[in-house]
């Protein structure tokens, strides 16, 4: 089988999605299938971990670029990229099945074809990473097309995955989807170098200061403005002697996405890293007696999959479902009842106080890690894949 896989970013950049795709890529390819993945953040042709990477990024001043920087009909140009990029290979050497996440909907203008069965895999829809609402009528346009275009390309698509139950009834709710297309659940794996790295990570011994890692964006989604409050409260009471001294790194966010309000007490116990390498990253979580991860919501939440495979306790929040499994079920650490400062602060606070109660949770993210494997993923992906084809 030949599979062309459409992804915004692939490793070594960074992110969640660039991290998914190549789990899915590699995971395929040594499943025996031909991968061949476009990305738009490079230019050139590479063959990395058996597969075939192809960079699309839009040369600057080129008339796709231009486009892009348009509110609403901007969103049409990548998918223009990609559809141009995947049809001229498409005709020297057939694709079986094309993959592409929701996000964006990098894949709409080749949905619906039926030479060339589009699969795809919904990661967080755009709606709920873009912040606050638009105040303006060009971002109302803009979200809405944004939103319009992923209707589109699910509604077009000859299957789709989802990375759990709840995150698959929430995007059937997102996009109305009728439930005709054939459909599964595939957890996502952790890439090989993450799982070596935690195998070998001890436990912290020296308790002063204890580290605590959040990684992600300085998102409402995340629960940044839930962590930051409870950072307040905690900063206080540590002032009175009450807690420990603590550090929090923060992976992912720049400085200057730490708000100007910020108390200068509470900035003192913060460390703001912005994107840092996959070497840099596994210190971090080898560093951290605990990781923070207070998401609102999460299509699978591969910081929680990170957190278990090194043995860190994880605080996180209730009203995420994805937590409630991965976390609160096996008991990998509490989950704060709501994505506020004091429920956080709540939450977090036996952890810094009770050595005994950080092993104990340790050691039960232990026997919850590793749920989800590459020869899984590329198994049950395939599956689906024929099933696809089969529509």
């Amino acid at each position: 089988m030949r599979v062309a896989l459409l992804t915004w970013d692939y490793p070594p950049a960074p992110s969640g999605l660039s991290t998914a795709a190549r789990e899915i890529a590699e995971s395929l390819g040594e499943a025996g299938t031909d991968v061949t993945v476009f990305t738009l953040d490079r230019t050139g042709r590479s063959r990395v971990g058996g597969v075939t990477v192809e960079g699309l990024a839009l040369p600057p001043g080129g008339g796709l670029a231009r486009l892009r920087r348009w509110g609403a009909l901007g969103h049409l140009a990548a998918p223009a990229a990609f559809r141009r990029a995947v049809l001229a290979a498409h005709a020297r050497a057939p694709f079986d099945v094309i993959e592409a996440t929701n996000w964006y909907a990098p894949a709409v203008l080749l949905a619906g074809r039926r030479d060339l069965p589009l699969v795809t895999r919904s990661s967080t829809p755009a709606a709920f990473t873009r912040g606050a609402k638009p105040t303006n009528l060009r971002d109302r346009l803009d979200g809405r097309a944004a939103d319009a275009l992923e209707r589109r390309q699910a509604w077009g698509s000859a299957g789709l995955i989802a990375n759990t139950e709840a995150h698959g009834a929430v995007i059937a709710q997102a996009y109305r989807l009728s439930g005709r297309q054939p459909s599964a659940v595939i957890g996502l794996s952790l890439p090989p170098e993450i799982l070596t790295s935690a195998r070998s990570a001890a436990y912290p011994q020296e308790d002063a200061p204890l580290r605590l890692l959040f990684v992600g964006r300085a998102e409402l989604r995340k629960g940044f403005d839930a962590l930051l409050a409870a950072v307040a409260i905690l900063t206080e009471e540590q002032a009175r002697g009450a807690l420990p001294p603590f550090q929090l790194d923060l992976v992912g966010v720049p400085p200057d996405d730490l708000p100007p309000d910020l108390s200068e007490a509470a900035r003192r116990h913060i460390r703001a890293r912005g994107r840092i390498d996959a070497a840099a990253l596994a210190q971090a979580y080898t560093q951290a007696h605990a990781v923070l991860a207070p998401s609102r919501y999460e299509s699978f939440g591969l910081v929680y999959q990170e957190a278990l495979a090194y043995g860190r306790p994880v605080v996180a929040c209730a009203e995420d479902a994805s937590a409630c499994a991965f976390v609160g079920e096996p008991g990998a650490g509490p989950l704060a009842q709501t994505a506020t400062g004091p429920a956080l602060a709540d939450a977090l606070r036996p952890l810094l106080v009770d050595p005994a109660l950080r092993r104990a949770y340790r050691a039960r993210t232990l026997a919850a890690a590793g749920r989800f494997d590459r020869a899984r993923l590329g198994r049950e992906t395939l599956a689906l894949y024929e099933a696809a084809r089969k529509r």
